[in-house]
């Protein structure tokens, strides 16, 4: 997990992982990363139909300028 470069070689094993055990998963999103583009996002329900993907108008920091919307949106996941 220490470089992007790491992560995407162990994407197949997360797909296979969310696939055959379908796990409760949240995606938070900036809609305007030009790094991680929402359609990474929806990808998530390709492999495990119940994720569920919320996305944020901010960029690829969604956290610095959307924190107090992003937890509310984790604490309504988590209940």
């Amino acid at each position: 997990m220490g470089d992007h470069r790491s992560n995407v070689a162990l994407y197949p094993d997360f797909q296979d992982y969310f696939r055959t055990h379908k796990p409760p998963l949240l995606a938070v999103w900036g809609r305007n990363d030009p790094f991680f583009i929402p359609p990474g996002a929806e990808a998530f329900k390709r492999d495990n139909p119940n994720a569920a993907v919320q996305f944020f108008d901010t960029g690829h920091f969604a956290l610095e300028t959307h924190a107090k919307e992003i937890a509310h949106a984790i604490r309504a996941f988590l209940t």
